[in-house]
């Protein structure tokens, strides 16, 4: 029961607090927003099926990241976060509390260019299932790697500096525009070691069955790095708790 009213009411205070910081605005929302539009209208009705997944996963990763690199860093600057740490609540809830917002924000931020195409196009032969479940994979891989980078760095300009420099590229190598079978031979390898790879093939799947990998494969590891970034971001918290 402690453990669930310290988890709403750091969930209700990151949400209240810092969701709305400049920083977040910018990247987390004006710049998914901007984009989407953008290639929207400068898109024909034949192309914005394929541009979709893309959209899709750029608004998630930008959203997730962008939150979580304010949320942490401020207060770690303010010396808030590791007040926290010292809390009776375990290490498990405190992160998940951090990062649930961030994943409802992606999970909106996803539905936004979905709206948006809805007025150009007809989206019913999309098999909606499959959607909802590579969103909330993506949400969840997305909040964990702005959790690892924020968890890395001591200022939010920091951390927005460290997330542009993996966000950008995996726009490119993630199979969100260009297709991965597309890139050169010596990029293909970086590419399946992204989490985004997988979950953007998801989607092509299930918007237009473009998919080049099997669903279970990406399943499969978009869960490892589930599990993989979760133990990553919480090893380098215990670590810097016990300097």
């Amino acid at each position: 029961m402690k453990s669930l009213i310290a988890f709403h009411n750091i969930l209700k205070k990151d949400i209240n607090n810092y969701y709305l910081k400049p920083p977040n605005i910018s990247w987390g929302i004006i710049f998914p927003l901007s984009w989407t539009l953008m290639q929207l209208f400068r898109s024909v009705d034949s192309n914005i099926l394929e541009l979709l997944p893309g959209l899709i996963s750029t608004s998630i990763l930008f959203g997730t990241t962008s939150m979580l690199a304010v949320t942490i860093t401020f207060e770690r600057s303010g010396r808030s976060f590791e007040r926290l740490l010292l809390a009776p609540i375990s290490l498990n809830t405190l992160m998940l509390a951090k990062i649930t917002g961030t994943i409802l924000f992606g999970i909106f931020n996803a539905f936004v260019p979905i709206i948006f195409a809805s007025f150009f196009i007809n989206l019913s032969d999309i098999n909606w299932i499959i959607v909802i479940l590579a969103v909330f994979l993506i949400a969840i891989t997305s909040s964990l790697t702005g959790l690892l980078v924020a968890v890395s760095a001591q200022q939010v300009f920091e951390a927005q500096t460290i997330s542009n420099f993996f966000r950008f590229p995996m726009l490119f190598l993630c199979g969100l525009f260009i297709p991965v079978s597309s890139l050169p031979e010596f990029l293909k390898p970086i590419s399946y070691c992204l989490p985004l790879t997988y979950g953007a093939d998801i989607l092509k799947g299930a918007i237009n069955n473009n998919n080049f990998l099997p669903y279970k494969l990406c399943l499969i590891m978009l869960l490892i790095f589930t599990i993989g970034l979760f133990t990553i971001s919480k090893y380098i918290i215990e670590k810097k708790q016990n300097r």
